[in-house]
């Protein structure tokens, strides 16, 4: 479920992002600070989102991974950021899974080097092309999530809301919560017109979610 500005994502587009996630993916980096970054090829991708909110199922659930990304049931496990690549490929697509936030039992300081860290990255990476901010579709956008939209705003670094767990929402629901998030992100300046409502249990949005990647990767060559 999506809604949006945008055009509607065809079967021709859906099946060519299926075909660009199709394939082995891998571990190949991973950096707690901001000289440990591994060299710049191809586009990236980031996708960011408060510890809890099922970042690590929604990359393992694109990628056909059940342990690309690794899962916990402890919120702030991932502390660094995580990079992933298609074994034996181009290089054309790298995705970055950066550090979960919002998670108060984690100490101060290491939320503030965690903050340095993804805002250094942002701002320091050329090729990464967008951001996809996760946010749980049972409860909306928190004031920690719009924190994290204001930071992106102000860096000019271009993102995209997508709602994770849709399966837990009734259907009423479902286009409420869709419609409800989209009017908040619609008028900041660096958020993309539209948001995607998926479900890693259930695979609901998943191929809209690829067929979005592979829009974003075709538009920047």
């Amino acid at each position: 479920m999506t809604t949006s500005t945008t055009k509607p994502y065809d079967a021709e587009e859906i099946e060519a992002a299926r075909k660009l996630f199709e394939g082995p993916w891998d571990f190949v980096w991973a950096s707690t600070k901001i000289d440990d970054l591994p060299p710049m090829v191809g586009q990236e991708i980031a996708f960011a989102g408060r510890s809890n909110v099922g970042k690590s199922s929604l990359i393992n659930a694109l990628t056909r991974r059940n342990a690309l990304a690794r899962t916990s049931h402890t919120p702030g496990r991932t502390q660094q950021l995580n990079f992933f690549r298609q074994v034996d490929h181009d290089e054309r697509l790298t995705i970055v899974d950066m550090p979960g936030y919002g998670y108060a039992a984690v100490g101060k300081e290491k939320v503030a080097a965690w903050t340095r860290l993804i805002h250094d990255y942002l701002r320091g990476r050329s090729n990464l092309m967008r951001v996809y901010v996760l946010i749980d579709a049972r409860h909306g956008i928190k004031d920690v999530d719009g924190a994290v939209l204001e930071t992106l705003d102000k860096a000019a670094v271009s993102y995209q809301v997508v709602l994770t767990k849709g399966d837990a929402l009734k259907k009423a629901d479902q286009q409420f919560m869709t419609e409800a998030t989209y009017d908040e992100i619609k008028r900041r300046p660096a958020a993309f017109p539209e948001v995607l409502l998926t479900s890693s249990e259930t695979g609901m949005g998943i191929p809209e979610f690829r067929a979005a990647i592979g829009r974003v990767l075709g538009e920047h060559g």
